[in-house]
């Protein structure tokens, strides 16, 4: 969680949740609410929510409809096209003006904007997924202070950056026609899926996407804060490694204590601090004879958590800061090592040393509006994984690094997260100002997730591995290093280099799929990055019988693989009308993004199912893809599951389950087992038993003309199962 609140003197925060404060010292005033709103000519103006987006805003105010009814994505294209501008005007009282430093505090711009205070320009934005902080100390004043943020078309700037891009093509240059999507989103760092996808509309908006708000103090100012459980297998001891980033006014010589009380465990160090913006780093040995209660992933034990006490004081005892913060005790390593039997590596998972099968899905915005994104919807959408026997989610690399409240909440329900950087299914420029952007988002979000449990692994992107050794893009062999070259750049030197410096607590994988150790030996571009004798594999197939499991890759690990389905009627309703209600009609093919996936969806289904005699039998349709959807799903899932402790020509040794995807981001056909609205399709359902702690597989096997049935348990204790078997006629 990111620190949100920069206060001196008596300051009291919570790192993973926990936020108060009861210093008089510091300061912070927000400046949520309402603001005004209008576009570049002001032929629109209107009051305008911040947190917020444009969209809303319009909609709200009744100026659009609902952006997800119908055909409103291509509708309301101009608003995407235009430029424009929020701005608010405030108070500051004179204790705040006092101050010796007062910062403006943006928490999300997204994306391209210019900040404006009192007619004086503050700086430039270019990054959704950055925090901006601007010294206004000098230009505040009593009343009538006014905030201006001037957003450009997010869709004209992609173009321009573009364009100015002579040297080489960076490809893709536009999604394809299906997903009616906007060109270059691989030219702003924006959630790239905001330009449209194979599951989602276009919907590449502007607005404050976070809080905005002052921040006065006169010493000292947090910037981040993090602890890392650091644990000694030799001495089987534990330690907390405690980050801070502090900018401090003056020098200052204090005195810096940390204590979990629960542990017994205190300590105090003498602290220097400097002129400027440094990094400290504490650590503090837990207690021996403390009894330390680990983090465990959901049905494999508790996710007990601690409280950390710091206290900074001066050499004369006045307290400068203090913090509270949550910390968890949990180790994690990536077992990547030689396999008995195959050439290649195992790749697996190993919490607190038990190895662990990774169950679970994919993670999507859950909204193309962000504000939209409450607590309470990530909450429910996260419960439904738990409540499937999930333990982990994959945060995607082409949406959003996901709110505070997302990893708050994996960490109480001990749903693991694959975390990914955002970069997906492109090429990326190379520039030294995009270079810079990213090195920055990458240190924001690296210091504002690291603390979380539930974070086991960073990936610096989604299958752009795959995209240059597959060729996606037919680049010219003469042309290959270059992009070869950037992509080491990128993601090695850049990405990997800065994460590993400021999170050791983890593993870091450049791609996914990967062949991990491997394809670093092969220069971070393996071959066949879907070598299933090594790291983690992304399998589709909508041309075989998807109940064959012998259709399915014998991978190490499984993190994606999925089949699409239609979301119910009851889903569908609000945004269309019955004359829509036909796979036929101009809205199933619109909303459909994926090429030929409503005829695929048919194909796969009259594998084992008779189609419904009519055309028009919508629901009947809609209802016959979630069963196929459902099974095709359940027989991958049951197929890696029992290939866990199995070897076959070197292949298997199965170590995670991830389908694709969890939920949606709007109301249309997709590989989710989660509607719109957090709904469950007939998949969750299975998706219950079939992650189930003890799962009875039945498979044949036409080599030796037999049934079999294999007993998984994920179980750390002995079973003694009986089993039955029922044939039907």
């Amino acid at each position: 969680m990111s620190l949100r609140v920069f206060l001196s003197a008596l300051l009291l925060f919570g790192v993973l949740g926990v936020w108060r404060h009861d210093g008089v010292s510091g300061l912070v005033q927000s400046l949520d609410g309402e603001w005004n709103l209008w576009n570049a000519n002001k032929s629109l103006s209107l009051p305008a929510r911040v947190p917020g987006c444009v969209h809303t805003a319009l909609e709200e105010r009744g100026v659009i409809q609902d952006p997800y009814f119908r055909f409103n994505d291509l509708l309301y294209e101009w608003i995407s096209l235009d430029n424009w501008t929020y701005a608010t005007t405030f108070a500051v009282s004179k204790e705040l003006r006092s101050k010796r430093a007062v910062l403006l505090v943006l928490d999300g711009v997204d994306t391209v904007a210019s900040v404006w205070l009192n007619g004086a320009l503050l700086g430039r934005t270019d990054n959704m997924f950055h925090r901006y902080v601007f010294p206004v100390r000098q230009l505040l004043k009593a009343e009538d202070n006014a905030l201006t943020v001037r957003f450009v078309s997010a869709v004209a700037y992609a173009a321009q950056r573009r364009n100015a891009h002579a040297a080489y093509p960076v490809p893709p240059e536009c999604p394809p026609d299906v997903q009616n999507g906007q060109c270059h989103v691989n030219f702003i760092r924006k959630a790239q899926s905001s330009f449209s996808w194979d599951w989602g509309p276009s919907f590449p908006g502007a607005g404050l996407w976070k809080g905005v708000r002052l921040e006065a103090f006169d010493l000292l100012r947090l910037v981040q804060f993090a602890a890392l459980p650091r644990y000694d297998a030799g001495g089987s001891s534990w330690s907390l490694q405690a980050d801070a980033l502090v900018d401090a006014l003056c020098p200052a010589s204090t005195q810096t204590t940390l204590d979990v009380p629960e542990l017994l465990s205190r300590a105090t160090f003498p602290t220097n601090f400097l002129q400027g913006t440094a990094k400290y780093t504490f650590a503090l040995n837990i207690n021996a004879s403390s009894n330390v209660k680990l983090w465990w992933p959901n049905g494999l034990g508790g996710q007990t958590s601690y409280r950390l006490l710091v206290t900074v004081r001066s050499q004369d005892g006045d307290a400068l800061l203090r913090l509270e913060s949550k910390v968890y005790f949990r180790s994690v390593e990536l077992v990547q090592e030689p396999v008995g039997g195959s050439p290649g590596l195992s790749f697996y998972f190993r919490i607190n040393g038990k190895p662990v099968f990774l169950k679970g899905s994919n993670w999507i915005p859950a909204h193309s509006f962000q504000d939209r994104v409450t607590p309470r919807v990530l909450r429910d959408l996260l419960q439904s994984a738990a409540d499937a026997n999930m333990n982990v989610l994959r945060v995607w690399g082409g949406g959003v690094y996901e709110r505070d409240a997302f990893y708050d909440t994996c960490d109480e329900m001990g749903l693991m997260v694959w975390q990914d950087f955002m970069f997906a299914c492109a090429t990326y420029p190379t520039e030294d100002d995009f270079v810079r952007t990213v090195r920055e988002e990458v240190l924001q979000q690296v210091w504002r997730l690291k603390s979380h449990p539930s974070i086991i692994v960073w990936s610096a992107n989604n299958e752009n591995e795959a995209a240059l050794a597959a060729d996606w893009f037919r680049i010219p062999a003469w042309r290959r290093p270059v992009y070869l070259k950037d992509y080491v750049s990128l993601y090695v030197d850049n990405v990997m280099a800065l994460v590993k410096q400021e999170d050791p607590s983890r593993p870091f994988l450049v791609s996914s799929p990967t062949n991990g150790a491997e394809s670093e030996r092969e220069g971070y571009v393996a071959a066949d990055p879907y070598d299933p004798r090594f790291g983690d594999t992304h399998f589709y197939s909508y041309v075989h019988d998807c109940w064959d499991w012998r259709a399915f890759p014998r991978a190490r690990f499984a993190s994606e693989y999925g089949f699409q389905s239609w979301p119910s009627l009851s889903t569908l309703r609000p945004v269309s009308v019955p004359a829509d209600w036909n796979l036929s009609s101009r809205f199933a093919s619109h909303r459909q993004h994926h090429p030929h996936g409503n005829w695929q969806m048919l194909q796969q289904a009259a594998v084992h199912f008779r189609l419904p005699a009519a055309a028009a039998d919508f629901a009947g349709t809609v209802y016959l893809t979630q069963v196929m959807q459902a099974q095709c799903v359940k027989a991958q899932t049951e197929f890696y599951r029992r290939s866990r402790s199995e070897l076959v020509g070197g292949l298997g040794n199965t170590m995670g389950a991830l389908y694709w995807q969890l939920n949606d981001i709007w109301q249309a056909p997709s590989w989710s087992s989660l509607e719109f609205g957090g709904k469950w399709k007939m998949l969750h359902y299975l998706a219950a038993d079939f992650f189930a702690d003890v799962l009875p597989v039945a498979f044949e096997d036409d080599d030796d003309d037999a049934l079999f049935i294999y007993a998984v348990s994920d179980l750390s204790q002995d079973l003694k199962l009986r089993v039955v078997v029922k044939f039907g006629v």
